[in-house]
């Protein structure tokens, strides 16, 4: 060391020699805004190919397990983008492979189906498709969930990655998921091997459009941040006859209404306040006349939770609730049907909290906002159950000024599921294909060998 001391140029040239064979890594040799700017000149050059992409997705709507042609045009575009697709997996599912060398296997999810709902938005690109249910019933359909946009978004999202190979190292693995609506496509796909068949992924992200956030804006939580839905049907059984002489009958509809408000106990009495749960009594159906009593009355529920100790808590509160009341009543035992539906969706904290820094330097602080968590479901969550880390960001789709009108007006704006809900798509999906790939890239960099 002495030598360098007197030789101060000597020191100089070696440092720049040490620096040439051993440059720092991507995350230290550029700043934050120099790495994201592909991103954003790239998004901003083919944000109008989106919208024709968007459109076609919207105005082509299929019905859970009927996703053809939607699936078609989603591995075609994949296809067209340099992705090794492959199509029919747990029905309509589809798996795009792209690799680029050695690095992290990291998934990414939309899902792919629509709504049996008629839209009432009156865009010009609106769903005018009608089918007939199983039951016979006409009704129109509808992307009322956003699925279009997460379409779109994934293949916004696919296109960068496939044109920007210079950037990543690993394995982007893109997964199209049928069903989601019914809480089983993720179901049906790990069924069919998907993970034997493909890569185990080491990371796997997801987002989904948000109604009350602003376009520009992107939400998370990590943890738990959506609910197990599980679905019971209880009939209450009585004994029937003229509505003259209730006396001589055991009325289960007089049951079924004490069963109604005896279940609302659960939840206020049975249940840790600081544990979130929902039981909610969505349909209920008996007799048939004004003086007639009938012999059974048929609730059906909704039942929400988070954890798994809490979701057995309520499931068995509801078969006591339900055996009781019919004793006091003296009539037969009814019969109960549990139907253990969409596991809850729990955010793997590390990865959320990784994802959520990039995040940041991408759209700004004030614009990465903390949501709280929903009691909706989502099957998302089974990819996380097989043993990968996930995490679902929500994505602002409704434009900041339109919220505001909602808001003058006292009105809440159209929730997910209404015929009226819609994204103002452009600026929504420039954030989320902004979002996603450096998402992405921080995935692949963060956990690359060769970072």
């Amino acid at each position: 060391m002495n030598r360098y001391r007197s030789h101060p140029m000597a020191f100089c040239w070696l440092s720049i020699a040490i620096f040439c064979l051993f440059p720092p890594p991507f995350s230290q040799a550029e700043s934050p805004q120099e790495k994201l700017k592909p991103i954003q000149k790239w998004v901003t050059d083919s944000s109008a190919s989106f919208i024709d992409i968007y459109r076609w997705f919207h105005a082509n709507p299929e019905l859970s397990f009927h996703e053809k042609e939607t699936a078609n045009r989603l591995a075609q575009l994949l296809k067209d983008a340099g992705y090794e697709v492959t199509t029919g997996i747990g029905g309509h599912g589809l798996v795009a492979i792209l690799r680029n060398g050695a690095g992290p296997t990291v998934m990414f999810r939309t899902d792919l189906d629509a709504l049996p709902v008629t839209e009432a938005t009156e865009l010009v690109y609106a769903s005018q498709k009608k089918v007939t249910l199983e039951d016979g019933t006409p009704t129109g359909v509808m992307h009322a969930c956003g699925h279009d946009i997460h379409m779109t978004n994934v293949v916004g999202t696919a296109q960068f990655m496939a044109s920007h190979k210079d950037l990543w190292h690993g394995t982007l693995m893109i997964i199209g998921q049928p069903a989601e609506e019914k809480g089983e496509g993720a179901k049906a796909m790990l069924a069919d091997k998907l993970f034997e068949r493909f890569p185990q992924p080491d990371f796997a992200l997801a987002l989904h459009v948000d109604p009350t956030l602003p376009t520009g804006t992107i939400g998370y939580r990590a943890g738990y941040a959506m609910a197990n839905v599980d679905s019971v049907d209880i009939v209450v059984k009585g004994k029937g006859g003229h509505g003259a002489y209730p006396h001589m009958t055991v009325d289960p509809i007089v049951q079924a209404a004490q069963l109604v408000m005896d279940l609302q106990t659960i939840v206020s009495r049975e249940i840790a306040p600081s544990e979130p749960s929902v039981v909610t009594v969505g349909a209920i159906h008996g007799g048939t006349k004004h003086n007639v009593i009938g012999d059974s009355c048929h609730l059906q529920l909704t039942v929400r939770s988070y954890g798994e100790e809490v979701r057995q808590k309520l499931l068995d509160a509801i078969k006591r609730k339900a055996n009781a009341t019919a004793e006091s009543f003296r009539a037969e035992m009814p019969d109960i049907t549990v139907k253990e539906g969409t596991p809850s969706l729990f955010n793997d904290k590390s990865l959320t909290n990784s994802t959520v820094e990039i995040l940041n330097e991408v759209l700004g602080d004030e614009n990465v906002v903390p949501v709280d968590p929903s009691m909706g479901g989502e099957d998302f969550s089974r990819y996380g159950l097989a043993g990968v880390p996930i995490f679902m960001f929500r994505l602002g789709s409704v434009d900041a000024k339109r919220l505001a009108r909602f808001e003058q007006l006292g009105q809440q704006p159209p929730s997910l599921h209404s015929p009226l809900y819609y994204p103002d798509a452009e600026d929504c999906l420039t954030t989320g294909v902004t979002a996603s790939a450096a998402a992405l890239l921080n995935l692949f960099e963060t956990n690359s060998d060769n970072r």
